[in-house]
């Protein structure tokens, strides 16, 4: 059985990823489409995990075809699609190239974690068996609490003092960090891909699940519902030891958000799959159907604009999108709702370039 809601999932992820990467002006964002200062954890939270946990789900239907089995094949495959999804986030940080600090080039970010994350769970997916696997997750997770609880100090969770930021700083040196919290400190950091990989591997073992239970999807919507309470739950309850925490990709934000995933997915075959309500879905299967090339695109395109500027009432240079949002989404409403009406519209831009795409049959895998 096919099941729809896994492209609506992650259509829907990419859809989000972009709308909260976008607002007309970072000054002016609804609470909820902010990601927690430090600990805790918004809506806008869940978008990148549960981004990550889909694309284990899709690991298990690729690696179908080779038998759950490592082969030289499959070796190359994954080698290439990790490192080709690295290089295009590295590139998109260095875009566009020419009068460029390189000594200030940022080396990680959201497209050089999907792929290191899906490399590595990649291999750690087919060398084991899934029993082996689950437990290996387990140490990972009790592994980086460990490694974090000890050698960060007297405040282990800090934003300064975490280890993360300081493996980051030795590897990689502070300004190739990224500065969002006014010291170098990288959310994508080395050490907490550690953990991002069991995201990955929750979706993995959710992709199993499913093919156990394919021939009784009402069955597998009490499993996932019944699974992903249990592991939402741990996370909370290890939340009061290790906080959760975006930034730190700690194991009780893992077990958190792969919890919350699987009970979102368990919605998601319910309502489309079992009831039928898929006419409002099928949008989002044109983002579904290109997922990373849609999260580049909308990169590029603000990279982009950003070469175009001119300089406002205030004597700030802006970008040709801050004009638009300043002439046409600011007089609607010069708060939150403005903000978010650019970033809906800047989201349906690159929808209408996908769905060119989709129409055509083109898919663009990477």
């Amino acid at each position: 059985m096919r099941y729809l809601s896994l492209d609506f999932f992650r259509g829907l992820t990419i859809a989000l990823m972009i709308v909260v990467n976008n607002p007309g002006t970072w000054q002016s964002i609804y609470d909820p489409l902010e990601h927690a200062d430090w600990h805790g954890c918004t809506p806008t939270d869940l978008v990148f995990p549960f981004f990550l946990f889909i694309v284990g789900v899709a690991l298990w239907f690729s690696f179908s075809k080779f038998n759950q089995q490592l082969t030289p094949a499959l070796t190359r495959k994954i080698l290439r699609r990790a490192a080709l999804i690295f290089l295009i986030g590295l590139a998109l940080n260095a875009f566009p190239f020419f009068n460029k600090n390189w000594s200030e080039l940022r080396i990680l970010g959201v497209l050089q974690r999907i792929g290191l994350a899906y490399g590595m769970a990649a291999f750690l997916c087919v060398m084991l068996s899934r029993q082996v696997l689950a437990i290996t997750a387990g140490f990972l997770l009790a592994g980086y609490w460990t490694v974090l609880h000890l050698g960060g100090g007297a405040d282990p969770y800090a934003l300064e003092f975490n280890v993360v930021r300081q493996v980051d700083l030795m590897l990689l040196g502070a300004g190739h960090l990224w500065m969002g919290k006014g010291i170098p400190f990288d959310p994508e950091g080395l050490l907490s891909t550690l953990p991002a990989v069991v995201t990955v591997i929750i979706g993995y073992l959710t992709g199993s699940l499913i093919t156990a239970r394919k021939s009784e999807p009402g069955r597998l919507v009490y499993d996932l519902l019944f699974y992903g309470t249990i592991i939402g739950v741990a996370g909370l309850i290890w939340g009061l030891a290790f906080p959760i925490n975006k930034s730190l990709w700690t194991s009780s934000f893992v077990l958190y958000t792969g919890g919350l995933a699987m009970i979102f997915l368990s919605l998601c075959v319910w309502a489309l799959d079992l009831r039928g309500w898929n006419t409002w879905a099928k949008p989002f299967l044109v983002f579904g159907s290109n997922p990373l090339f849609a999260f580049v695109l909308a990169g590029l395109v603000v990279k982009t604009a950003g070469l175009i500027k001119y300089t406002d009432a205030e004597g700030k240079s802006r970008s040709a999108l801050y004009w638009i949002y300043q002439n046409v989404f600011y007089p609607i409403n010069q708060a939150e709702l403005g903000s978010l009406l650019y970033a809906l519209c800047f989201t349906a831009v690159i929808w209408l370039v996908c769905l060119v795409l989709y129409r055509r049959g083109i898919f663009i895998k990477i």
